[in-house]
């Protein structure tokens, strides 16, 4: 069978901010057992897919310290491919890089489940919603959160998702400066392992103020820089780190609140302001996306 060239642009892959992180345990396998929302926010990197039907996977897009065969964009397209069983297919892909690395954003999670669902369209598999997560889960622990389709109540090592809705806000997100790679976070003995579990019902009632990140207090020791920006934002707001750092982020009711403390922010720190999403904005599974042909 032969397949006509196609192209799909413009893809998003969004940031999701960690409104609150608690590490509940350990398995025996090492991985850390969560519990945290998820959040996806209007700011993120763009991907664009252009299908080849000579076997070729390539990431156009040079990206310093990301080797190709690392990157989770390339390994989500041949892992695609692989579970098709169809050789032949292949694409070149560009990604405007936005999100940076270390930053606790998701950046590379969300550009590889982006991958799955624009490959799914353009090399028409026809997988399901369901599918794609079981493909997705090898990548990241994050990835099928990035594919479930909205925000989301996560366990497990976060592959446990219910789809919730959150309070509709702005964000401001400020990037310290240094790239905190997750495993000195998550092999530091200081980290806490054992804090109470919760229900999903306690964040529904007490929403942005509820919980804390349990790996903050390790990457405020490890990166001062984290530290120094955490407490300047606290001056507006309930102020926190997402993920396993080292971005920090506060929410704002109004988008004209965000926009005058972004102009507060120290030149040294790169910032940006976000807006809350209920729905992931890129899903060809439910909604067309426009196809190039």
């Amino acid at each position: 069978m032969s397949y006509i060239p196609a192209t799909l642009n413009n893809c998003p892959a969004p940031a999701k901010l960690n409104l609150f992180l608690h590490v509940t345990g350990r398995r025996a396998d090492g991985y850390h057992l969560l519990q945290s929302v998820f959040q996806l926010v209007d700011y993120g990197d763009t991907l664009h897919f252009s299908s080849r039907n000579d076997g070729v996977i390539r990431r156009i897009t040079d990206l310093p310290g990301v080797p190709q065969e690392q990157d989770l964009i390339v390994r989500a397209a041949k892992l695609l491919r692989q579970a098709a069983g169809k050789p032949e297919l292949g694409a070149d892909i560009t990604i405007e890089k936005r999100l940076p690395m270390g930053g606790g954003l998701g950046g590379g999670s969300s550009d590889a489940a982006t991958t799955l669902m624009a490959l799914n369209r353009l090399w028409q598999l026809g997988y399901s919603r369901a599918d794609l997560l079981k493909l997705g889960l090898p990548l990241g622990a994050d990835v099928p959160f990035f594919l479930c389709g909205g925000n989301a109540f996560a366990e497990g090592i976060g592959e446990q998702l219910q789809v919730l809705e959150t309070p509709d806000c702005w964000f401001v997100v400020i990037e310290p400066g240094v790239a905190v790679p997750t495993q000195v976070i998550f092999s530091s003995p200081e980290l806490t392992r054992d804090t109470k579990p919760v229900r999903i019902a306690d964040f529904s009632r007490a929403l942005k103020s509820f919980g804390k990140n349990d790996l903050e207090e390790v990457a405020v020791r490890h990166f001062p820089a984290i530290a120094e920006v955490i407490e300047w934002l606290k001056l507006f707001g309930n102020a926190r780190m997402t993920g396993s750092g080292s971005c920090i982020f506060c929410s704002f009711e109004q988008e004209s609140q965000a926009t005058e403390i972004l102009k507060q922010v120290p030149s040294r720190w790169k910032a940006w302001k976000a807006r809350s999403l209920q729905k992931h904005p890129f899903d060809p599974i439910d909604a067309g996306n426009d196809v190039d042909m």
